[in-house]
């Protein structure tokens, strides 16, 4: 086959919004730049889907600065974020969020002129900016597409997944990979690599992601050699749609109608329950979201569950009009499919939502890798055991903008092509043992019917509620899941490798699934969104999972003392810029 060969300063994998502001910022830094996605550019992770505000102290509702905003931040996360990621992210959101709004994004106005801000759980001051109440996301996308569509130092390759990166001597040098659409083999040498593909939560059967949100840059990244941190730390979104089956809405719709209004969340026998746990105010939303997920699971284990296993939101309290304000064309939607929230109670649930683990990075967004960055929700330090709402847009727009910097600055050049090239053949050889494994347990296996099989173990094992056996469990189900699906054999596709695509995103999801479940069993406390059932207290001092990955595929995982850890850190960064 012939292969494409292409030659950047810089390549950029996933084009979310932390992926199109790395490569808008090394664009205008004056670098070449190769964005890939395996996707549509702009159109697949979580960005596009987020509907609800981004937090940023700019202080324009009232009295707020970076300081308020990092004192939330570290709070919310249960003693867990990185000091110095926080501070770093925090200190220049204010910046970003003007910078996109210059990109078109049109943040809702006060009838003063001033940017609209709401509260949001976790938050202490009206911090939260939106475009509108469900199309944040869209809107930050739609603006940051509209930057890089055409600009002359940006290249984009679609439906292209990145498979391998080339690392020389410790080094970075670009990566290797394959175009799904007619199995082009291609290679991009580059001197620096930024990474921006978003969180792993599809491994789960109840997620909140986009198809396409499988975890491939924490692979690529431990197998370049890079640190994984506090994998086993997935928010579950608390108030995901349960029930009744609804057609047109997101299934996280419900929290910016909940913010706006105060709906409250009642149990299976029509009872408030959150001041029993977090001492809520009836139709005040205060409660962060593990909180909340842990008091909806509480109250099912209990035995005071609705019907489907979740909890009723009730707005039968707001007036018609005010509903009707609120939910704009929703309401028309949801009356459309017989629900009528002046009488009718929806069940909720929580979901698998974001990853607040992952790739260990400095405050410049370099890994341990020279050359190697990564941005977005792939980083870990954000957010330690608890997300904030409203903090996930800022990081990926910061990191993003960060990454882009430092690469440009380190300026390392285009990488050795004849060596990226090189690495091609070894890689090819790969591929294809993926179409036709020696030993063939099974021919053509949906890969599909494989995945449901993991997120739902996944779900029912190292989901929302832990324990020691029920992760033990989930290790040999993961095993046996593994070898079964390195058996099947597929019909090799010179168009379309969808099947090929499959095959290494669900391997590499396997993978993933248990480095969340051996940091689960290392980590023998509660904490945040970590539940185990077992070990219900917090430790006294936070630690932290340290994962690395073998040449073998099997995954090391200790305890660090988080305060031991930061320190190490420091001296890492300085070690990491030399």
């Amino acid at each position: 086959m012939n292969a494409k060969h292409i030659e950047a300063d810089v390549l950029v994998v996933g084009s979310g919004a932390a992926g199109m502001m790395a490569a808008k910022a090394a664009a205008d830094g004056g670098a070449k730049v190769v964005l890939v996605d395996k996707s549509l550019i702009g159109r697949g992770g979580a960005t596009i889907l987020a509907q609800m505000t981004v937090a940023v102290a700019l202080g324009e509702a009232e009295a707020d600065n970076p300081d308020i905003h990092f004192e939330d931040t570290m709070k919310g996360s249960r003693d867990m974020a990185d000091p110095v990621i926080v501070r770093t992210i925090v200190d220049r959101g204010p910046e970003v969020i003007r910078e996109v709004e210059g990109y078109g994004v049109k943040w809702a106005r006060t009838p003063d002129g001033k940017h609209a801000q709401v509260v949001a759980p976790g938050h202490s001051r009206q911090r939260c900016v939106y475009v509108d109440i469900l199309n944040t996301g869209g809107a930050t996308s739609a603006g940051l597409r509209k930057a890089i569509w055409k600009h002359p130092r940006i290249e984009r390759l679609k439906n292209v997944m990145i498979t391998k990166l080339v690392v020389e001597n410790g080094t970075v040098q670009g990566a290797v990979g394959f175009g799904i659409e007619r199995y082009e083999p291609f290679t991009v040498a580059a001197g620096a690599v930024i990474l921006a593909t978003g969180g792993l939560t599809e491994v789960y059967a109840r997620n909140s992601a986009s198809a396409n949100m499988t975890g491939d840059g924490f692979l690529l990244a431990a197998e370049a050699g890079a640190e994984l941190r506090d994998m086993e730390m997935v928010q579950f979104f608390p108030i995901a749609h349960l029930h009744p089956p609804l057609v047109g809405i997101d299934p996280i719709m419900w929290d910016p109608f909940r913010y706006k209004l105060g709906g409250r969340l009642l149990n299976g026998n029509h009872e408030e329950f959150m001041d029993r746990y977090n001492k809520e105010q009836s139709g005040v939303y205060t409660a962060a979201r593990d909180q909340t997920s842990y008091a909806i699971f509480q109250e099912v284990e209990a035995g005071r569950g609705t019907p489907h296993g979740g909890a009723y939101l009730d707005f039968r309290m707001v007036e018609e009009a005010r509903l009707k304000e609120a939910f704009g064309p929703v309401i028309k939607i949801l009356a459309d499919q017989g629900v009528d929230l002046t009488r009718d109670l929806v069940e909720v649930a929580p979901m698998a939502h974001f990853t607040m683990g992952g790739i260990r990075v400095n405050s410049d967004m370099e890994t341990r890798v020279p050359g190697l960055y990564a941005c977005g929700e792939l980083i870990y330090g954000m957010h330690g055991a608890n997300r904030l709402s409203g903090n996930a847009i800022t990081e990926a727009l910061v990191t993003g903008r960060i990454a882009a910097e430092t690469a440009v600055q380190a300026n390392r050049g285009r990488g050795d092509a004849e060596l990226v090239r090189s690495a091609l053949a070894a890689e090819v050889t790969r591929l294809e043992a993926f179409w036709h494994p020696r030993s063939v347990e099974q021919d053509e296996a949906s890969m599909l019917a494989c995945k449901r099989e993991l997120q739902q173990l996944m779900w029912e094992d190292a989901g929302p509620l832990r324990t020691e056996a029920s992760l033990e469990r989930a290790l040999d189900r993961l095993t046996e899941l593994g070898e079964r699906v390195r058996g099947v054999a597929l019909a090799p596709q010179r168009s379309f490798a969808l099947s090929l695509a499959e095959k290494l995103e669900l391997s590499g999801m396997i993978q993933l699934s248990e480095s969340i479940v051996r940091g689960g069993l290392v980590r023998r406390e509660t904490r945040g969104a970590h539940v185990r059932l077992d070990y219900a207290d917090a430790y006294e001092t936070a630690v932290t999972t340290v994962f690395a990955l073998a040449e073998s595929g099997e995954w090391s995982v200790r305890e660090q003392p988080l305060a031991e850890a930061i320190e190490d850190s420091k001296g890492d960064e300085a070690a990491w810029q030399q």
